[in-house]
């Protein structure tokens, strides 16, 4: 029987434990299992192989983006190295021009000292990505939305692009989850997730996810896993599941304050632009709804150069200047010192990621609050005539 998403959150996966009856996933706090003889085992030998509760965990964020197998990691950026590590030199992938800094620092300071290169291509225009790919081109890498101007790809179009010239799709589906949309239904052959953000909601736990459908695929990256050995422990597991199990509540809410925000900032006067595709004068605003059931929460704004973003970031009083994203709470960067600084000034500069650009991950406080909050910040920092 296929239920839906809200109770595929709560009951999907490994739903309870079938040895004791608790409603719960039991912690399985161990590094190792005992064996009954040489060569037998009761289908665990030890826990960087494999664990119950990081299995669980794995089959429930699979369960949730429609994919058949699912592998946990200790971050999300011990999720991309995996997949990057299942390329070799002279291999190239294209990538979305505004992607997570860290992603961009690993292509890179790490993955081009084994001679892996990549691309960097306005991934919302398809022209440009089909330009862009030949013979050395293995993958498409994209966000979408993406971090920090929430650029908007057509996914299904980049898939069709990608496997017609025989290459695979990677899509980091962070910033709205599977609540919101499920690239490996568009024809993504690989999703990753950041699960330190939305999954887990609560800002108390980091950890990675990698969700694909290609079973000789899945058995390279289970390969890769295991031998790098980056995995999510026991109670990070549990964590996440937790946090999942209230995923649709608390994404109904950030995407109803991220639209009144979003409009707010639009009609304030104190900003040049705002980036978010649930703005009908967005450009991505029709390719989101046609692929996606929302448009997440995460805002970027280029404040007027009337105010000082840095005072307006002291001013702040409910919403936390921090890195990461998808919390409870509402956080607010500076990408261009922040989670972008790992981008040279001179390409940041070129896909907009400006000195007043802000970043706000909206939470799910009073709607009210935030706006007031923004409100006095900003008009507290304005400069000295």
């Amino acid at each position: 029987m296929g239920i839906k998403i809200n109770s595929l959150l709560i009951h999907g996966g490994i739903d309870g434990d079938t040895a004791t009856g608790a409603v719960n996933v039991p912690v399985y706090q161990t590094s190792t299992y005992k064996q009954d003889g040489l060569g037998q085992n009761r289908g665990w030998e030890y826990s960087r192989t494999g664990n119950p509760t990081r299995a669980a965990a794995e089959k429930l964020v699979a369960d949730l983006e429609r994919g058949t197998y699912g592998l946990a990691f200790a971050s999300g950026l011990a999720a991309i190295s995996t997949v990057l590590s299942l390329f070799k030199e002279g291999d190239k992938l294209v990538v979305s021009d505004n992607i997570y800094g860290g992603t961009f620092r690993i292509l890179d300071n790490v993955f081009d000292h084994f001679g892996i290169t990549y691309t960097i291509v306005d991934t919302s225009d398809p022209a440009k990505v089909e330009a862009a790919i030949d013979d050395d081109v293995k993958a498409v890498y994209v966000e979408s939305p993406a971090n920090p101007l929430l650029t908007v790809t057509d996914i299904r179009e980049v898939a069709d692009i990608a496997h017609r010239n025989g290459k695979i799709l990677i899509v980091d589906n962070t910033f709205l989850t599977p609540y919101l949309q499920r690239p490996l239904t568009l024809g993504a052959d690989i999703v990753i997730h950041s699960g330190t953000k939305y999954l887990g909601g609560h800002s108390d736990v980091i950890s990675g996810f990698v969700v694909l459908n290609d079973k000789e695929l899945s058995e390279r990256l289970y390969y890769l896993q295991n031998a790098i050995g980056g995995v999510l422990a026991p109670w990070d597991s549990y964590l996440v599941i937790r946090g999942i199990k209230t995923l649709g509540v608390r994404m109904d809410r950030h995407v109803e304050n991220a639209g009144r925000i979003a409009e707010w900032l639009v009609q304030s006067g104190y900003v040049d632009r705002v980036y978010y595709p649930g703005l009908t004068s967005d450009p991505g605003y029709e390719v989101q709804k046609k692929q996606a059931d929302g448009a997440g929460a995460m805002i970027s704004f280029v404040l007027k150069k009337a105010y000082d973003h840095r005072k307006f970031f002291e001013r702040l009083k409910i919403i936390t200047l921090a890195e990461s994203l998808g919390g409870v709470e509402s956080l607010v960067c500076h990408p261009a010192s922040m989670t972008h600084a790992a981008i040279p000034a001179e390409v940041r500069k070129k896909v907009g990621i400006v000195d007043e650009l802000i970043r706000l991950s909206v939470g799910i406080e009073d709607v009210e609050d935030l706006i007031d909050d923004l409100k006095q910040a900003i008009e507290s920092s304005a400069k000295e005539e």
